[in-house]
């Protein structure tokens, strides 16, 4: 499973940005998806998580209420859409998936995802 994640860049605090993840199979019910984050000096930390069926999300609690994780499975594609932007969200953005068999489970540590993208850079100025 290759993971190609997009969307990433300079943004002004206040601003949005969508992150988008696409996977070189069809992701479909069978995966859960993720997104993790790492600042500069900091280590990889979880943001957001949602279950193969679509139905269960978890959020770090820092992002809740500005982030959203979303899946199109006709298109492999998990998405994050990022609203009101802080330099704390600096950071480079790692989409995962991992297949469960949990309809329901969200992973949300990083030692249970077994694809991982190569990242992409999102910068908030303040």
């Amino acid at each position: 499973v290759q993971l190609q994640a997009s969307g990433g860049g300079l943004v002004q605090a206040g601003g949005s940005l969508r992150l988008s993840c696409a996977a070189s199979i069809r992701t479909g019910s069978y995966y859960a998806l993720g997104w993790f984050r790492q600042a500069p000096g900091k280590e990889r930390e979880f943001v957001a998580g949602m279950s193969r069926s679509g139905g269960s999300t978890e959020y770090a609690d820092s992002v809740k209420g500005r982030f959203t994780i979303s899946r199109d499975n006709a298109k492999n594609t998990v998405y994050l859409q990022m609203n009101s932007l802080n330099p704390e969200d600096t950071a480079v953005y790692y989409c995962a998936a991992v297949w469960t068999s949990g309809r329901t489970v969200v992973p949300t540590r990083q030692h249970e995802y077994a694809y991982w993208g190569q990242g992409t850079q999102v910068t908030v100025s303040s």
